[in-house]
């Protein structure tokens, strides 16, 4: 009973969405011994499931992007100075009042989060507020790359003319691999872990508000990089000045 309890706790601060792997999982974060087969049956007979994502509605899903840019970064994620390659992604966040959608753009060589940008829609102008804060931060002096996946945003023709307009060149992930944009998406896993998933937020606004303390006076300011020699963001870009 005591064990079902905590499983309960641990599958609510998910979201409702993680199953028996990764409760085991955070189960043994908090010092709790158990097999992971007895949390998967103990999950089964609580009626506790892991969310597996939405069904894909009938239809024709071979349609392509309308521009793509070749991939210049090919995951050489080792950066020797700031503001080279910038890499940007998306992710959603769950509210009471509907999704939170929220776009970083980082900087390779420090993993500093340089602009972001929080909507309750994912529109063109996600993205563009999020790369006109980093240009705005930043203020690069030479041509900056950007490197994203393949989503609609950034692969069409306003998103690459914005890009130009700004000395910014676009680069662009294989399609489907993930792993190419590891950075943003190692970023997004650090939020979810470290933040998110012990929340549940009633509001859009509270949600903005919670990340954007943990952007600006955590993950930026104090969080220990191991790809910086366990300094944070800001006192790696320093030590380079």
């Amino acid at each position: 009973m005591r064990i079902t309890t905590l499983i309960k706790q641990l599958w609510l601060e998910s979201g409702c969405v993680y199953g028996y792997r990764k409760i085991h999982d955070d189960l043994q974060d908090i010092g709790e011994i158990c097999c992971v087969n007895t949390v998967a049956k103990l999950m089964q007979k609580s009626d506790l499931k892991a969310q597996i994502g939405y069904k894909r509605r009938k239809g024709y899903y071979g349609g392509k992007p309308a521009v793509i840019a070749p991939n210049i970064l090919k995951r050489n994620f080792k950066i020797n100075k700031p503001n080279t390659v910038w890499v940007t992604d998306i992710t959603y966040i769950k509210t009471y009042e509907g999704w939170l959608y929220l776009s970083v753009m980082i900087d390779l060589y420090s993993r500093k989060v340089v602009g972001y940008s929080m909507q309750s829609r994912m529109e063109m102008n996600l993205v563009l507020d999020t790369v006109l804060m980093a240009v705005w931060r930043r203020k690069p002096e030479s041509k900056v790359v950007i490197h994203s996946d393949q989503g609609s945003q950034y692969t069409s023709h306003e998103w690459r003319k914005f890009l130009a307009s700004h000395n910014l060149e676009a680069s662009n992930s294989r399609r489907g691999n993930c792993w190419d944009n590891a950075v943003a998406e190692s970023f997004f896993q650090l939020l979810k872990r470290e933040r998110i998933r012990r929340k549940i937020y009633r509001t859009r606004q509270e949600a903005r508000d919670d990340i954007f303390d943990y952007i600006e006076f955590f993950y930026n300011s104090k969080r220990k990089h191991g790809n910086n020699g366990l300094l944070s963001p800001i006192d790696f870009e320093a030590r380079y000045k």
